[in-house]
C-alpha cells in the first residue's frame, strides 16, 4: 500500500555532506513512520533514523546522532536524511522504509522498503 523511492546518493569525500530523499505514496491509514537504514557489503542492515509522519517526532541511532538529521515535507510527501561530516564507514546502500509502528520502524522488519541509493565516502 506504500511505495518508497530514494534518491540523492553519490560519491563524496570524507567530511562532505549529502541529502537523501525518500518520496512516499500510497498511504491508506494510521500514523505512519518512515525510517532510513543502511547496509554495507557483507554487513547487516542497520537502523539510521526514523520520523513519525503526523508530528515529525524523530529517533536516531546513537552513533549517528549529531551528524545525521531526518526531516519531512508534508506537501511533497517526502522524507529527507541530511548527512554531514561523512566518514568512510558511512559508505553503504541507504534504504527508506515505512511502517505503522515506531517499535518496528527501528528494526529491519518494516512493512515497506524502497530500492536503495548508494552512498560512497572516500578518504
Amino acid at each position: 500500500q506504500v511505495q518508497l523511492v530514494e534518491s540523492g546518493g553519490g560519491l563524496v569525500q570524507a567530511g562532505d555532506s549529502l541529502r537523501l530523499s525518500c518520496a512516499a505514496s500510497g498511504r491508506t491509514y494510521g500514523t505512519w513512520h518512515t525510517g532510513w537504514f543502511r547496509q554495507a557489503p557483507g554487513k547487516e542492515r542497520e537502523f539510521v533514523a526514523a520520523i513519525r509522519w503526523s508530528d515529525g517526532n524523530t529517533v536516531y541511532a546513537d552513533s549517528l546522532k549529531g551528524r545525521f538529521t531526518i526531516s519531512r515535507d508534508g506537501v511533497k510527501n517526502t522524507v529527507y536524511l541530511q548527512m554531514n561530516s561523512l566518514k568512510p564507514e558511512d559508505t553503504a546502500v541507504y534504504y527508506c522504509a515505512a511502517d505503522l509502528s515506531r517499535l518496528v520502524i527501528t528494526t529491519t522488519r518494516a512493512a515497506y522498503w524502497g530500492q536503495g541509493t548508494q552512498v560512497t565516502v572516500s578518504s
